[in-house]
C-alpha cells in the first residue's frame, strides 16, 4: 500500500479509546497518506507500505500532537507591573484604581492594529509550537466592542496562515463589562446576544461562545441568555465556571451541552454529576491556580468518580496565567492537582480534542489527521516530570 511517510522503529502512545492506559506500542509504526493516519500500531500488524519517505525514529516515542484547548493568546501590552504590585502587597481594588486589571488589557488591545496584535501573538504561539502543540484554541474577550472582538478573532485565524498549526476560535464577549457600559450588565448582554453573536456566526469567525460566570463578571442568568443566543446561531458553548465561587457554573454549562467547563475549583458534586451526564469535558488550568496562589483545588476525585474527561491547558493570558508552556502546565497539574502521568498526557491530547469538539485529532488512529509529536525520552513520565526542559525531537501537523 502506498503512503506518503512511514515512521518506523518507534514507541507509540496511541491513546486510542478502548486501549489499556495510554495505548503503549513498543515496536510501532505510523503511516501517513493525504495528511491522515493510514496506520498506527505494532509493526507486526502493519500492511507492507510503499512509502515515499521513510523515517527511522531510533526508538523515540511518538504521541499525538499536543493540543492547548484554552488560551487568550491575542492581546496587547502586559500586566507585569500589576504582578509587582501584588508582590508588594497591593489589593485587587488598589490595582484597579491604578488603572490595572482586565480593562487595562482591553484598552491596549483596542489601540493595537491587527498587524500589531499578530506580531505580539506570534512569539507566544511559537513557544507552544516548539513544544509539540499542533492545535490551539484562541479566545477573544479583550476587545469588548464588536469591532475589536472581531479584530481579535480575525488575527487568530491569520495565525493559522502564518504557522503550520490548527487554530480553533472562541468568542468571549461576555468576559468583562467595558467602561462605556456604565455598569449596566443586562444591557451589555442584550447587545452581545442581539448583535454580536449573529454577526460573528454569520462571518464564521468563531466555532464556540464562552463566558465568565462569576460575581465579578456575569451571573448565571446572564450567561444563560448568551448561550441561548449562541445555540440559536449554531455555536457551541464553553464556560469559565466556578473559579472563584460556586455559582453552579458547571451545571449551567452542562445544561447547554457545553463542550467544556473550565477552572472548576469550587464545583460541587452536583455540578460534576451534571458534567458527566452532559458528556462535558472538565478543563483544568493549573497555571492560573499557581499564578494567583490559590488554595482551593478542583474536585479531582469527584471528576474521577463520575468519569468526567479531564483536559489540561495553559490559559495563556496577561493577567492570571502568563504561561506559554503546555509541558509545564502538565507538571503543574501533576504537582498541584495530583493528576497522574496518564491523566496529564491524555489531558493535552485525547481529552483536549474532546474539549474542542475536534474528534479528528488527539489520538493515533487510522483516519485521524496525522498530527504527531516525536520525543527524545526514555519513558512517557518524562513529559510530565521535567520543568523548563523541552525533549521534543520533531513535530508533524497534517502529515508534514
Amino acid at each position: 500500500m502506498h503512503c506518503d511517510t512511514l515512521w518506523h522503529n518507534a514507541r507509540l502512545l496511541t491513546l486510542a479509546p478502548g486501549s489499556e492506559g495510554l495505548g503503549v506500542v513498543h515496536k510501532g509504526v505510523v503511516a501517513a497518506r493525504d495528511a491522515k493516519i493510514a496506520f498506527a500500531g505494532p509493526a507486526g500488524e502493519a500492511t507492507s507500505f510503499n512509502a515515499a519517505a521513510e523515517i527511522d525514529c531510533d526508538g523515540r516515542w511518538i504521541t499525538p500532537g499536543l493540543i492547548d484547548c484554552h488560551t487568550h493568546l491575542i492581546f496587547a501590552g502586559n500586566r507585569a507591573r500589576e504582578f509587582q504590585m501584588r508582590l508588594d502587597g497591593a489589593s485587587y481594588e488598589e490595582i484597579a484604581r491604578a488603572g490595572g486589571g482586565i480593562l487595562s488589557t482591553v484598552k491596549a488591545t483596542r489601540q493595537a492594529s491587527e498587524d500589531e496584535l499578530m506580531l505580539t501573538a506570534l512569539p507566544r504561539l511559537d513557544a507552544l509550537i516548539a513544544e509539540g502543540v499542533t492545535t490551539v484554541e484562541i479566545k477573544s474577550g479583550y476587545g469588548l466592542t464588536l469591532e475589536d472582538e472581531c479584530k481579535q478573532l480575525r488575527v487568530a485565524k491569520r495565525l493559522a496562515g502564518e504557522r503550520n498549526v490548527d487554530v480553533v476560535t472562541t468568542f468571549l464577549g461576555a468576559h468583562a463589562l467595558p467602561p462605556e457600559a456604565e455598569g449596566d450588565k443586562d444591557a451589555y448582554v442584550d447587545q452581545v446576544c442581539r448583535e454580536w453573536i449573529p454577526a460573528i456566526a454569520r462571518d464564521g469567525l468563531a466555532e464556540a461562545v464562552d463566558a465568565f460566570c462569576e460575581s465579578i463578571a456575569f451571573s448565571p442568568e446572564q450567561v444563560a441568555r448568551v448561550f441561548e443566543a449562541a445555540t440559536a446561531h449554531g455555536l457551541r458553548a464553553k464556560l469559565h465556571a466556578d473559579q472563584l465561587s460556586n455559582l453552579s457554573g458547571a451545571a449551567l454549562a452542562a445544561r447547554f451541552g457545553a463542550l467544556s467547563a473550565d477552572h472548576l475549583e469550587w464545583t460541587g458534586e452536583d455540578g460534576v454529576v451534571a458534567l458527566a451526564r452532559a458528556n462535558t469535558t472538565a478543563v483544568l488550568l493549573p497555571g492560573a491556580f499557581y499564578f494567583l496562589r490559590e488554595t482551593r483545588l478542583p474536585p479531582i476525585e469527584l471528576l474521577r468518580k463520575h468519569s468526567v474527561p479531564i483536559a489540561i491547558a495553559t490559559d495563556c493570558n496577561p493577567g492570571t496565567s502568563p504561561l506559554t508552556s503546555l509541558l509545564l502546565a502538565m507538571n503543574m497539574a501533576a504537582t498541584c492537582f495530583r493528576l497522574t502521568v496518564n491523566e496529564c498526557i491524555a489531558g493535552v491530547t485525547r481529552e483536549a480534542a474532546r474539549a474542542l469538539g475536534r474528534l479528528n485529532i488527539g489520538t493515533l488512529e487510522q483516519g485521524k489527521q496525522c498530527d504527531l509529536a516525536i520525543w527524545d525520552i526514555e519513558e512517557p513520565a518524562e513529559l510530565v516530570y521535567h520543568m523548563g526542559f523541552n525533549p521534543l525531537h520533531a513535530r508533524i501537523r497534517a502529515g508534514r
